[in-house]
């Protein structure tokens, strides 16, 4: 694993010279930056040039996969994954997460031009890095992901907007759950745009979604 204070080793793809935005996207459990590297090649982009960062999560035992080393933001200890919570992984994956917004913002890339992304699990890291510290970023993209229960997780409200994206047949994040999460961020208030899809689907992405996504950047990259 990392140590506390390194940065994660990421794909990084920039649609042209000079960007003035930047995506940090988080992949899910046991896959890695390039899982959603093939996505930006599908989407409709703003000619405005964007970086797009995909970090590799660290690889760990995950106790809910018999213990099976792979990459993950945090371990999961029961198919109920919104209950027993892994706190202290979760916090560690935020950190780091917050070291690669530093250093976007000094490679000259302000926070509010910024934007986390997150599929499942590093959606959950994506909410919790804007949502459990407020932080003014461009935008919080949550894809197909929840907010863990735990009186150890305390929300604060950021100005940043919200996309979630969810499944009604998803199988490993219960959309239940998926919606619960997006009226908690909700019921914090402020001034960011809360907004909410949900497709015909299981715990995967659309084409339809891709779409969606790729429209709500631009509207975010118009307004930065």
């Amino acid at each position: 694993m990392p140590s506390d204070d390194s940065v994660l080793d990421a794909v990084v793809l920039e649609t042209g010279p000079d960007p003035s935005f930047a995506v940090i996207w988080l992949h899910g459990l046991g896959a890695d930056g390039h899982d959603f590297e093939g996505v930006v090649r599908e989407m409709d982009l703003p000619e405005t040039p964007i970086r797009f960062v995909f970090p590799h999560a660290p690889v760990m035992r995950v106790s809910v996969n018999g213990g099976a080393p792979m990459r993950a933001w945090y371990d999961v200890a029961k198919p109920d994954i919104s209950r027993h919570p892994d706190i202290a992984g979760m916090g560690r994956s935020v950190a780091q997460v917050g070291r690669l917004v530093d250093r976007e913002i000094s490679q000259g890339i302000p926070r509010e031009r910024i934007v986390l992304a997150g599929f499942s699990q590093g959606g959950v890291i994506a909410l919790l890095s804007a949502f459990s510290r407020g932080l003014p970023l461009g935008g919080v993209l949550a894809l197909s992901t929840y907010l863990p229960l735990s009186p150890e997780v305390a929300l604060s409200d950021s100005p940043a907007p919200l996309l979630m994206i969810h499944g009604t047949e998803d199988p490993v994040v219960p959309f239940r759950l998926g919606k619960e999460s997006f009226e908690r961020v909700v019921a914090l208030g402020g001034a960011g745009e809360r907004r909410w899809i949900d497709y015909r689907m299981g715990h995967s992405v659309c084409l339809p979604e891709i779409g969606e996504i790729a429209s709500w950047l631009g509207k975010i990259m118009e307004e930065g």
